[in-house]
C-alpha cells in the first residue's frame, strides 16, 4: 500500500495541481502514491470535503489545499 494518500474531488483546480506536485515527488523518490475520490465514502465527506485536496503520508493528515513540497519530502525520508 502507497504510504501517500491524495484526497480530491472531481473538478478541483487545486487537486490537479496536487497530483502534479505529487507526480514529481514520486519521480524523484520512487514513492507511489493512490487517489481517493472524496465523494465516495461519507465518512471522507464528512472528515475532508471542504478542504480538498488533502495529503495523507502513512494515514495521517500531512497537508490540505497545498502540497508543501520540500516538507513533504523531507517527511517521506525522514
Amino acid at each position: 500500500m502507497p504510504r501517500l494518500t491524495l484526497i480530491t474531488r472531481p473538478g478541483c483546480h487545486l487537486c490537479d495541481v496536487a497530483k502534479e506536485a505529487l507526480e514529481r515527488i514520486a519521480a524523484d523518490t520512487g514513492e507511489q502514491w493512490q487517489e481517493i475520490n472524496v465523494e465516495s465514502e461519507v465518512e471522507l465527506e464528512a472528515e475532508y470535503g471542504d478542504r480538498v485536496p488533502v495529503v495523507l503520508l502513512d494515514g495521517k493528515e500531512h497537508g490540505y489545499w497545498r502540497v508543501e513540497e520540500a516538507r513533504l519530502r523531507r517527511d517521506l525520508a525522514g
